[in-house]
C-alpha cells in the first residue's frame, strides 16, 4: 500500500517564551492508499491541528510532512492551494457554503475554476453526485432552505467534483443529529470503499468505528492507535463498543 500522505516528527508552536504551547508535538504518522483513518482525543489534543498540518491548510514548526511524495513545505501557497483543491476534499462540522448562490452553483463553483470550457460537464457531475447522496431535486434551492444533514450533503458533492485522493473530514457529524450523523457516515463509508482515502477527526466512538485504523491522541501526541477489521455496518455497534473500551482503557 501506497502512502497518500506521511508526516516525520512535526510539531507545531504558539506562543513564544513562557507562553509557548506545543499542539503537535514531534508526530509521525502516515495514511495509505485507500485507507480509512479516524482521529480521537479530548479538545485541545491537537486532532484538528494534525488534519491542518496533514492536509496543507498549515504550516508546521518543526518536521516535514509528504503529500504524494511531495514535500508540503517546499510549495508556494498557489500551489499548495491548486493540490488542496484539485486532490483533495474537505468536510467541516458546518459546510463553508456560500448564502448568495444556491445548492448546485456552491457545489460545482471551484472545480469551474480549473475547467471554465466545461460547465455542462462538471454541471452533470454535480448532478450525479447530488443523486448518490440523496440531495437530488434541491439544485435550486438557497442554502438557507435544506437542513443540516442536506448542507452537508452538498458539502460531500462540492468535496468530490475533483476526484480527490483523500476525504478530510473535521467532526463533520458533530451540528447533526443521530440519523443525519449515520446517514453521512454511510455515504463516507462508501467513498472509501470506492477507493478513496479518508482521515476524519472526530469526538463520537460510532463514527470513528467506521474507520478501519484509529489514532488517539493527548497533549499533541499519538498515544496508540487501534486496528479495526473492514467495515461492515452489521458490525457498527460491537465497533463502537470496542472504541470506546479503548478510550476508557487511556482515559480519553
Amino acid at each position: 500500500m501506497k502512502n497518500i500522505i506521511r508526516c516525520e516528527n512535526i510539531v507545531k508552536t504558539f506562543g513564544e517564551g513562557d507562553q509557548q504551547c506545543r499542539t503537535l508535538d514531534g508526530v509521525s504518522a502516515q495514511i495509505g492508499d485507500g485507507e480509512f483513518v479516524a482521529v480521537m482525543g479530548p479538545s485541545g489534543s491537537g486532532k484538528s491541528t494534525l488534519l491542518f498540518a496533514l492536509s496543507g491548510m498549515d504550516t508546521t514548526s518543526k518536521g516535514s510532512v509528504y503529500f504524494l511524495g511531495r514535500d508540503l513545505s517546499e510549495l508556494k501557497e498557489n500551489e499548495l492551494a491548486d493540490m488542496r483543491r484539485r486532490q483533495m476534499g474537505f468536510i467541516f462540522q458546518q459546510p463553508t457554503l456560500l448564502r448568495n448562490l444556491n445548492i448546485l452553483d456552491n457545489i460545482v463553483l471551484p472545480s469551474l475554476r480549473d475547467n471554465r470550457g466545461n460547465a455542462t460537464g462538471i454541471t452533470r457531475k454535480a448532478q450525479d453526485l447530488m443523486r448518490k447522496t440523496g440531495i437530488a431535486g434541491l439544485e435550486k434551492r438557497d442554502v438557507t432552505q435544506v437542513s443540516g444533514g442536506q448542507l452537508q450533503r452538498a458539502g460531500i458533492c462540492r468535496a468530490l467534483m475533483s476526484t480527490p485522493e483523500i476525504i478530510f473530514g473535521d467532526e463533520p457529524t458533530g451540528a447533526l443529529n443521530s440519523k443525519a450523523a449515520e446517514d453521512i457516515m454511510d455515504i463516507v463509508s462508501e467513498i472509501n470503499a470506492g477507493g478513496t482515502a479518508v482521515m476524519l477527526v472526530t469526538h463520537d466512538a460510532r463514527v470513528a468505528a467506521r474507520a478501519g485504523r484509529v489514532l488517539f491522541m493527548q497533549d499533541g501526541k499519538i498515544l496508540s492507535e487501534f486496528q479495526l477489521t473492514k467495515f461492515r455496518k452489521e458490525d457498527l455497534d460491537s465497533r463502537t463498543q470496542k472504541v470506546s473500551d479503548r478510550m476508557r482503557e487511556m482515559a480519553i
